[in-house]
């Protein structure tokens, strides 16, 4: 087997289904350590065994958290910098689509509160590690739905009047994309890189936390999307950076 991540740490969010477990799954084909993290104690040893068993690397941990609570992701940046001095690759992938205007346990509107500001606060908490790695990489999974958005409601992110599941959706997509470019404006001259990416429409289980017509329409419509194996290829195939060669 081909291992030129063998050393490296790398972390998934949203890693027992979808893109998420494959990207996880990839990465420790490839013998990277992989920490994924999701909401769910059951689907996160599931998913740890599935990869074990499928790839023959036992360095698959799973954290658990909800990452749409800034205090669960502060004590999953402290467990994973406890655990582990470098991290060479950030996946921020934990993302959904809300039909209807919900808020968070802190009181921020679900959709910014996972899609966007899970992303720039575990990035923040993590950097320190990121650039403690020879030559580290954050991967922001966005989406072509960001165009969408023209801009950011700054008068009302959060979309407290008017409401709209794709508007808050396609907003958040345009934030992080343009979260992206500002970071890699600001690790300019680290070893660290930022990238954005849209996978394509993948058949996941995206969307399907929404209940009546909308629930029922994203399982009809991804029966046409590509496979999340084929989704990852498309949104996570990079040269191995020369420093990671052994």
């Amino acid at each position: 087997m081909d291992t030129p991540l063998a050393g490296k740490t790398c972390i998934v969010t949203g890693a027992t289904n979808g893109i998420g477990e494959v990207t996880a799954q990839a990465l420790a084909q490839m013998g990277a350590t992989v920490i994924g993290v999701g909401r769910s104690p059951a689907r996160c040893a599931d998913s740890a065994a599935r990869i074990k068993a499928a790839t023959g690397n036992a360095q698959v941990e799973y954290v658990v958290a909800d990452l749409s609570v800034q205090g669960q992701v502060r004590r999953l940046a402290d467990e994973i910098k406890a655990r582990h001095s470098r991290i060479d690759v950030l996946v921020n992938n934990a993302g959904m689509y809300f039909s209807t205007r919900q808020t968070s346990p802190d009181g921020i509107e679900m959709t910014w509160a996972l899609n966007l500001l899970n992303y720039f606060l575990l990035t923040n908490l993590l950097l320190d590690a990121l650039k403690a790695a020879p030559a580290a990489r954050v991967v922001s999974v966005s989406s072509g739905a960001h165009e969408g958005a023209k801009q950011i409601n700054f008068a009302d992110p959060e979309f407290k009047t008017g409401y709209s599941g794709w508007t808050a959706y396609n907003q958040s997509k345009l934030a992080n994309v343009q979260f992206t470019y500002e970071l890699a404006r600001r690790l300019a001259g680290t070893r660290v890189t930022a990238n954005a990416l849209h996978p394509g429409f993948v058949a996941t289980g995206f969307g399907h936390n929404n209940g009546g017509l909308m629930g029922v329409g994203m399982k009809i419509a991804q029966r046409v999307g590509a496979r999340p194996p084929k989704g990852r290829r498309r949104a996570f195939t990079w040269p191995v950076h020369p420093k990671w060669k052994a």
